[in-house]
């Protein structure tokens, strides 16, 4: 036979999907209603159990008492501090949390406020799990043999360590924002006993401050006055080592300094003060002997020079003589000539005169000689003095090193024993200040309400946590949605034409009352056949022309008539994928409404394996399709007629099911010679046949059929599986009309449909429906 391929062409393209969109808040809502009731569901549960645990929770009670850490408390006591950081504050305030959560803190509230010896807090009412667990640990200690009774004392011990282990998980300690504030907060479920504990806390570690305080300063001070003691012994032996080393090496002298630098500074002294009388004495000796050198006769001449240098008063006069004779001469001897007596008289008291001065500078030069010479002998004498003083003076120098190595010493050992001291005395002071660096700013008062359970919070928490899981719930079974719930996931996953939605049927029962009876008009009108009584749910689409099930079957027809308008006989075969999605009821009711519309119409029950067509006739068949296509008998004994409607159905057997080769028959030339000799009688004919996935029978048939129309269940078909079908039979696929989504939960299929779709608007053409008493949706 022909094949043509109807695959149907896509008239609008598919929207294209925006690649940028991360969340389409449509379709978010829309997988929120349709899983609402999931949701809601887990609320309900999450809010019962909430409401169990705050029934059966034992209230819970918490005491806070607040204490500032200030270091300023102290400030009238001790020496002032430089300001601290911001880390070391931080450091500071760790401590202090530290210290409240320790053991040893625990412990010492436990002896102070005696709560080791509170039922309440020792041994507190026990939870279904809690004495279980004693019950194993009881039957445990009876099996097995137990060592001797603890004693008293250990008993004690035993309920102190306890008390102390259930004030530490009772505590809670926590720095109120970056203060120096400390929140203490105790929870029990006695108020009177939290606000107890708290204040016992507060108040021990108070105490604790103040006894750590004197505490260290006792041991400080027991340990400096051992210090003390050493470094005074020490400090003595090293100032008295000081001293002997003085005395054995001379190094004592009255002005604090070494003997030998005492002489060799007092040497250098004079040195300096004979080398200038000394180069004093030379200038004058040598300004004399030159003038002596040069003779009598250039003494008066030079004599000037040698009177300002001396206070002799003899050369003085000589020169003012000889210089008044001078004058004399000259005036003589410009008036009288040189040869005049007078001229000669004073010429020759004027030499007299010249070598008085002579002898007399003769006198001042020897005199000079010797003044010199003796400052040179001066100046000799100290320079050996000096060398000799110099010697001692280097050995002393090193001496003086390790008279200065112990100097130093002792005056490190006696500056350490006054640093000590002073220690010891602040130390010793500190033991009496009754001052801690911490006080109760807040005190702890009774709980009046308890703060464990909260109930409102509790509540809210489970609607939240309810809602997570409903919606953790239904994202899981979104994601597990793998199923066809509108037309547009067929055309979608398909690439088929959508024929519509049949409602699931109800209410529809052999035992209901007959059709009515067809009139004589009708009976005679009908087409050859024996006359049978359908089952109603055969005659839904007949009894209910106006309901959605007959306008989807309607739909149906007519989108085999524009495919199939050029067939003068039309085979048209109902498949689906696995059995029990109605395919057997659909091809009965489509084929029922082709039949009331005057078209001649045959129904085959072609399903050899499981013939549900036939069964739903009102009485088992003799014969049916295999008699006639093995040729035993003719279609028209066969075939049974509904007289009102006039279809024409040709069942099987109950017989059939025992046949092994249902394929070779369905495709056997006595099936091509019964379809042919049906042709001129009937305009449409109408094969239910098997599914496709567990036999071939289908496949096998194909040749014969010129359209098919796929039925799948709604919500119940895989998706992969139709795919799978589709591409592994490209024949039936090429043939395919459309697909029908079968068994429809029609109030939940708006839930399934993108906002605007025409399953979102079914109550605005409700109103066109008219459903039969035959059919309602469930």
């Amino acid at each position: 036979m022909d094949q043509v391929n109807f695959r149907p062409r896509t008239i609008f393209p598919s929207e294209t999907r925006d690649s940028d969109t991360f969340i389409d808040l449509d379709k978010l809502w829309a997988a929120v209603i349709r899983r609402l009731g999931v949701i809601i569901a887990c609320i309900v549960a999450t809010v019962v159990l909430a409401g169990l645990y705050l029934f059966m929770a034992q209230p819970i009670y918490t005491a806070m008492t607040q204490i500032l850490i200030d270091e300023n408390l102290s400030r009238y006591a001790e020496d002032e501090k430089d300001s601290q950081t911001a880390q070391q504050i931080d450091n500071r305030m760790s401590s202090a949390v530290e210290i409240l959560k320790s053991k040893a803190l625990a412990l010492r509230v436990v002896d102070k406020g005696k709560f080791d010896q509170n039922e309440t807090l020792v041994n507190p009412p026990k939870s279904p799990v809690d004495l279980a667990k004693g019950a194993i640990k009881s039957v445990t200690s009876l099996l097995t043999p137990g060592g001797p009774p603890p004693s008293e004392e250990l008993e004690r011990m035993g309920r102190r360590e306890k008390a102390a282990a259930v004030l530490q998980q009772a505590l809670t300690v926590e720095r109120v924002g970056r203060s120096s504030v400390i929140a203490i907060s105790i929870r029990s479920p006695d108020p009177q006993l939290s606000a107890a504990i708290a204040r016992t806390y507060a108040d021990s570690y108070l105490t604790d401050q103040l006894n750590a305080n004197f505490d260290a300063s006792e041991r400080a001070s027991f340990w400096l006055q051992e210090r003390l003691n050493d470094l005074n012994s020490r400090a003595q032996q090293a100032s008295l080592a000081v001293e002997q080393y003085k005395t054995e090496h001379g190094l004592v002298s009255p002005r604090g300094e070494l003997l030998s630098s005492q002489q060799l500074s007092d040497l250098n002294s004079q040195l300096i003060v004979a080398q200038a009388d000394s180069a004093t004495a030379s200038a004058r000796y040598q300004q004399y002997k030159a003038i002596i050198d040069k003779g009598a006769e250039a003494a008066v001449e030079n004599a000037v020079i040698s009177a300002r240098d001396t206070d002799n008063s003899v050369i003085q006069d000589l020169r003012k003589r000889y210089i008044a004779i001078n004058d004399r001469e000259r005036g003589v001897i410009q008036q009288f000539g040189a040869d005049h007596p007078q001229a000669i008289a004073l010429k020759s008291e004027k030499e007299e005169i010249s070598q008085q001065i002579y002898r007399e500078l003769q006198q001042l030069t020897g005199s000079f000689r010797n003044e010199f010479e003796v400052a040179s002998s001066r100046e000799k004498s100290l320079r050996d003095s000096i060398d000799r003083v110099a010697g001692r003076n280097s050995e002393a120098n090193v001496s003086m090193v390790q008279l200065r190595e112990l100097e130093q010493k002792a005056a490190a050992l006696k500056t350490l024993y006054e640093s000590y001291l002073g220690r010891f005395e602040e130390a010793t002071q500190r033991q009496s200040f009754p001052i801690a660096k911490a006080r109760v700013i807040s005190e702890a008062g009774t709980p009046t309400a308890p703060s464990s359970p909260r109930k409102t919070l509790t509540m809210a928490l489970s609607v939240v946590l309810g809602l997570m899981l409903g919606c953790a719930a239904a994202t899981l079974l979104e994601l597990r949605e793998r199923f066809f719930r509108t037309g547009d996931d067929v055309q979608d996953k398909l690439g088929l034409r959508f024929l519509g939605y049949l409602p699931t049927l109800s209410g529809i029962h052999a035992e209901e009352k007959p059709a009515p009876q067809p009139t004589e008009a009708e009976a005679a009108a009908a087409p050859p056949g024996n006359p049978i009584s359908f089952r109603r749910l055969m005659r839904v689409a007949v009894e209910a022309p106006r309901s959605q099930f007959a306008e989807t079957l309607r739909n149906t027809k007519l989108a085999c008539d524009i495919m199939l308008q050029e067939r003068k006989c039309r085979v048209i075969g109902v498949v689906s994928c696995l059995p029990g999605e109605g395919k057997s009821m659909v091809a009965a009711n489509f084929a029922g409404l082709i039949a009331s519309s005057g078209v001649r119409t045959l129904v085959i029950d072609a399903d050899l394996r499981n013939p549900g067509l036939s069964r739903m006739l009102a009485s088992e068949p003799e014969i049916g399709l295999v008699e006639v296509v093995l040729q035993k008998t003719s279609w028209t004994n066969a075939a049974r007629v509904d007289r009102r409607s006039r279809l024409t159905i040709l069942p099987m057997t109950t017989r059939s099911k025992q046949l092994a080769h249902t394929s070779e028959l369905l495709a056997s030339a006595g099936m091509s010679q019964f379809l042919e000799s049906v042709k001129d009688a009937f305009d449409v004919i109408v094969v239910d046949l098997a599914p496709l996935i567990p036999v071939i029978d289908a496949k096998a048939f194909e040749p014969y059929v010129d359209g098919f129309i796929f039925v799948t269940e709604w919500g119940v078909t895989p998706t992969k599986a139709v795919q799978s079908v589709m591409r592994s039979e490209p024949q039936i696929a090429s043939k395919t009309v459309g697909v029908i989504l079968n068994k429809t939960e029609m109030s939940e299929l708006h839930r399934y449909a993108d906002p605007g779709a025409p399953e979102r608007l079914r109550n605005n053409y409700l109103s066109y429906y008219k459903e039969g008493s035959a059919s309602a949706p469930r």
